[in-house]
């Protein structure tokens, strides 16, 4: 009987210090584990399956079978997920994963299933930091002037005007010609993702905002899950789960390594002192993000973070 294929895709590198190839890549390795010779996973990094928005209508159609995507674009989908993106939401990873595992992510990940995508779990890249060529930013008023490339989100629109930044949603694959050609004056993304794709070569600045847990969504077409055996449909579960908590302490460990890179590589690095300066600043997104996060997916994440 030849192997089920299944074509993953996502959009940054192939590094090993990449959260969402590394994830990927743990999730082949289980998947072998589980099932020898039923599946061939076979990876497309770099975007080369498209962009998120590209990727996810693939796995609606059936034309693409599985992908690691920015949870900030499934809230294209189901507004929902934008539960995610509410800055200073979560104060460490603990926290992310206490709501992304339990009641509240199993809901999130449901309602992607009448859209025809298989939710699988939320592996993660970590907080999302914020990189510029202009200055450090320890204070909201730093952030006054400074063009900022945001992920094509009205929350992160709102959350970075909120702040007092000059927010530019753009597309991925076009940031970093952007950044070198001083389209935008930075960024925000999680510290992999600087170093893999090599951000330290054209920005000056990594100040340790940490202002949005940086959730990343495992999916399957539904078509093609729904195709699988009960057994192949089980191993594709439990290969997920296995592959996020190892994905996740990954890229944990990771964390360390890859800021010093950032510092060798000649990055000035600076922490924040007062968090809740910032997010006294935001207070009001809460407030107009609630109906379309859905009140009561807010208060059970809310209530989770507070224990």
């Amino acid at each position: 009987m030849a192997a089920t294929e299944i074509k993953l895709g996502w959009t940054t590198s192939d590094s090993e210090l990449d959260p969402y190839a590394i994830a990927a890549r743990y999730f082949a390795e289980e998947l072998e584990k589980a099932a020898p010779g039923e599946f061939d996973v076979s990876f497309f990094p770099n975007h080369q399956l498209g962009n998120d928005t590209e990727m996810l209508e693939g796995l609606q159609f059936g034309t693409m079978d599985a992908g690691v995507i920015t949870g900030t674009q499934v809230g294209q989908l189901d507004t929902a997920f934008q539960l995610n993106d509410l800055p200073f939401l979560y104060a460490d990873s603990a926290q992310a994963h206490a709501v992304l595992d339990g009641a509240v992510g199993v809901e999130l990940l449901k309602r992607l299933e009448s859209q025809g995508i298989k939710g699988l779990g939320f592996a993660e890249a970590g907080f999302r930091q914020t990189i510029n060529n202009k200055k450090p930013v320890t204070k909201p008023d730093d952030f006054q002037g400074i063009k900022l490339r945001v992920q094509p989100s009205d929350l992160f629109i709102d959350s970075f005007r909120a702040i007092g930044a000059n927010p530019t949603p753009m597309a991925w694959s076009d940031v970093f010609t952007a950044v070198q050609q001083g389209t935008v004056d930075g960024l925000e993304i999680p510290l992999a993702v600087i170093y893999a794709n090599k951000y330290p070569e054209v920005t000056k600045y990594l100040s340790l905002t940490n202002h949005t847990y940086n959730a990343l969504a495992v999916l399957m077409s539904k078509d093609v899950f729904d195709r699988l055996s009960e057994d192949q449909q089980k191993a594709v579960q439990d290969s997920s789960r296995k592959a996020i908590d190892r994905q996740r302490k990954k890229v944990a460990s990771n964390e360390e390594e890859v800021l010093q890179r950032i510092k060798d590589a000649g990055m000035q690095v600076n922490e924040i002192s007062n968090v809740e300066l910032f997010r006294s600043k935001v207070a009001s997104v809460y407030d107009e993000y609630s109906e379309a996060i859905g009140p009561d997916l807010l208060n059970k994440a809310l209530d989770q973070v507070s224990k």
